[in-house]
């Protein structure tokens, strides 16, 4: 018997095209997306936690989510049936593509020479990369549902959907292309 995620999608058949990405999106399938924490004792850990745990994790950030992890799994089961729905993929594939785009190449570390601190642009870890990612879907998800009658499982469809088109409009892919743009003026 296979094991599906959230019971429905299967993660065979899904592909990471970004090489330097492969080893930090994990889609192995559990019985379920709670691994409490277990992982948590050594810093490479991160990457043994299923990637869709890890956005749900991120959903739960903000004050109204905060601890309540059932909500965000159907919060994220109807955005990944909606996604379904309107590309007729599989919706994992469809996550996966949203992170490679929102993941930035370049930031800005701050060096201190003397007395004076100066903006030098870095290669971003690929853990960090994908941190970065899930963060900003989750918060851009967050950010177009409130205060607005659209639901939270339809902002973030329509944010993993714009992230995975590369689209500007996405918070996310916004968020990055101004990353690698103030990294870009400090070299």
């Amino acid at each position: 018997m296979e094991l599906k995620l959230l019971g429905e999608y299967t993660t065979n058949d899904v592909e990471v095209h970004d090489t330097g990405l492969m080893k930090y999106i994990n889609l192995n399938t559990n019985l379920n997306l709670h691994t409490a924490g277990r992982f948590s004792s050594y810093s490479a850990g991160k990457r043994n936690i299923n990637t869709i745990e890890r956005l749900l994790n991120k959903l739960m950030r903000t004050e109204k989510w905060t601890g309540k992890k059932y909500g965000a799994y159907r919060v994220l089961k109807d955005a990944f049936t909606i996604i379904a729905e309107k590309t007729k993929q599989n919706p994992v594939q469809v996550l996966v593509n949203a992170i490679e785009n929102a993941a930035p190449r370049e930031e800005v570390t701050r060096l201190k020479y003397g007395g004076i601190a100066v903006p030098k642009a870095v290669d971003v870890a690929p853990s960090r990369r994908v941190d970065v990612a899930l963060r900003n879907i989750a918060i851009g998800a967050t950010n177009a549902s409130y205060k607005s009658k659209k639901p939270i499982a339809n902002c973030l469809a329509d944010e993993i959907l714009g992230a995975s088109r590369n689209d500007t409009t996405s918070f996310s892919v916004n968020k990055k292309e101004e990353i690698e743009r103030i990294a870009a003026s400090a070299r």
